[in-house]
């Protein structure tokens, strides 16, 4: 026994000396394996070649942060400016490849990132750790202290972030300053919104006590609005700056961005020549815009609207019928499709469903325009409640109806078609009615994935005009005019039916 404990103890020594050098030149290999892999992504890194190839550069931005990027109107149409807005065209130019911008909101432009429906993110981003998990950084070209701004009768009551303590404080979702306010203030009822246009108008309101945004951004308010004041938060800014943000991994892009970054802060252009652009169009804008001039982008917004509208009532009845006849299907295997659709469909937000068909859908289908996500999203919803609404009114009709046609000698496909359908109808017009009213309405939320219907081109207006309750006044006059005169067609159409 004391023999086969030294047996065993020599058996171990041994082990330990041969596997010890096995195991660090497997993980010497594995370093190794590691760095070529890292090196052989980097060099077979195509994500600049991609652009080049289709020769366009995609660039997300949140329009309505003065003077980083905001929108003025040329020729009756729309145009991107700001220093940001410069420096993606100066980053087009570097890469020999046309600009194409996407407004969104603010809190969609890292999703749009990392689902590859931009190739960068330019609109006033700073890096933060939480966000360097999910995106890379360009180095840094902007560094600006935090500003409030308040009503100016309030400029002697708040001096400092502490003043603000128990009070009401907005800033933009998913920007660096929603955890800013957080962290420093206490007991503060923090309160985000999608777009800085709405937090002004907001303020303006006396919703909130101030707002929390860049100094550059605060001061631009302040000069185009004499009853705003904008003061220094002297809250310590823990960030690195403002950055472009690129898909991970997107090395060699990186590197080009990099270099119109180097090229950016060596020639200062943007303090020497794009801040100064930037401050003439938001002059020019306080001097000659007026909300009675942007009538063409309240127009554009209704023609998109209707589009929408029109599109999405079509598919969704023709989804609808389908629907509901394989929830009233023998099989049980089509009852069970049509019970899960509906009401998954009608258990979650129209909201939801527009960004998963844009940003989740898109992510496979990358070609997919928010235009056409938001119509196949909209017309999926409809779809589910028109489906209950056909549903409904076919199981309303005595079941002899069905009997006398068949005892006639016509087909199922003869009697649904001739005596079950014109029927059913009839009698669920009111409803389809109110329906397609619905529709009408809700289309404003594909405004959240950069569809430039109504609600998008309101927005607009608000961030060029510095005006924000005129705007919405007249889209809310303009809903109304288009939902009255549906109301009136529909209202036509279903005397008819009772008349017949």
């Amino acid at each position: 026994m004391k023999h086969l404990k030294h047996y065993l103890m020599l058996l171990t020594i041994i082990a330990s000396i041969i596997i010890a050098p096995l195991t660090a030149l497997a993980d010497s290999g594995t370093a190794s394996s590691a760095t070529t892999s890292s090196t052989t992504s980097a060099a077979t890194d195509d994500s600049l070649q991609k652009i080049k190839q289709k020769g366009v550069l995609v660039v997300g931005t949140s329009a309505g942060y003065p003077p980083f990027e905001f929108t003025t109107k040329k020729d009756g149409k729309t145009e991107y400016v700001g220093f940001e807005m410069s420096l993606a065209r100066q980053l087009a130019k570097d890469l020999g490849v046309k600009l194409e911008i996407k407004n969104m909101d603010f809190d969609s432009l890292l999703v749009a990132l990392e689902s590859h429906k931009i190739d960068v993110a330019i609109a006033g981003i700073n890096i933060t750790p939480e966000r360097e998990k999910s995106v890379d950084f360009s180095k840094t070209y902007h560094k600006g202290t935090k500003y409030f701004l308040i009503h100016k009768q309030d400029k002697d009551k708040y001096k400092n972030y502490m003043d603000f303590k128990g009070k009401t404080v907005g800033t933009e979702n998913g920007a660096m300053e929603y955890a800013m306010i957080k962290k420093y203030i206490p007991d503060v009822h923090e309160k985000g919104l999608s777009k800085w246009s709405s937090l002004v108008i907001a303020l303006q309101a006396h919703k909130l006590d101030g707002v929390l945004m860049d100094s550059a951004t605060a001061k631009a308010f302040a000069q185009n609005n004499p009853d705003l004041y904008a003061f220094n938060s002297h809250m310590k800014v823990t960030s690195d700056g403002v950055a472009v943000a690129l898909p991970k991994g997107a090395n060699s892009l990186k590197a080009a961005v990099n270099q119109t970054v180097d090229k950016v802060n060596r020639e200062d252009l943007i303090n020497k020549k794009w801040l100064p652009e930037a401050a003439k169009y938001m002059r020019a804008s306080q001097k000659t815009n007026t909300v009675a001039s942007y009538w063409t982008f309240f127009v554009k917004g209704v023609e998109y609207t209707l589009l929408i509208t029109v599109l999405a009532v079509i598919c969704g009845f023709l989804i609808g019928i389908l629907f509901a006849l394989m929830r009233l299907s023998s099989s049980k295997l089509l009852h069970s499709i049509a019970i899960c659709y509906i009401e998954f469909i009608r258990g979650t937000p129209m909201l939801v469903q527009i960004m998963f068909v844009y940003f989740g859908i898109g992510a496979i289908i990358q070609s997919m325009p928010a235009l056409v996500a938001g119509i196949i999203a909209v017309a999926i919803n409809s779809g589910a409640y028109v489906a209950e609404i056909i549903r409904s009114g076919i199981q309303s009709l005595p079941l002899g109806q069905t009997e006398a046609a068949r005892s006639l000698g016509m087909t199922k496909r003869q009697t649904f078609r001739y005596v079950i359908m014109p029927q059913a109808l009839k009698n669920i017009w009111p409803a389809l009615g109110n329906e397609f009213i619905t529709l009408l309405k809700d289309s404003s939320l594909v405004s959240t994935i950069g569809v430039t219907e109504l609600m998008y081109q309101t927005q607009l207006v608000q961030a060029d005009t510095y005006k924000g309750v005129l705007p919405l006044f007249i889209t809310m006059m303009i809903y109304f005019f288009l939902t009255f005169t549906l109301t009136r067609i529909l209202n036509h159409f279903e005397k008819k039916f009772q008349h017949a």
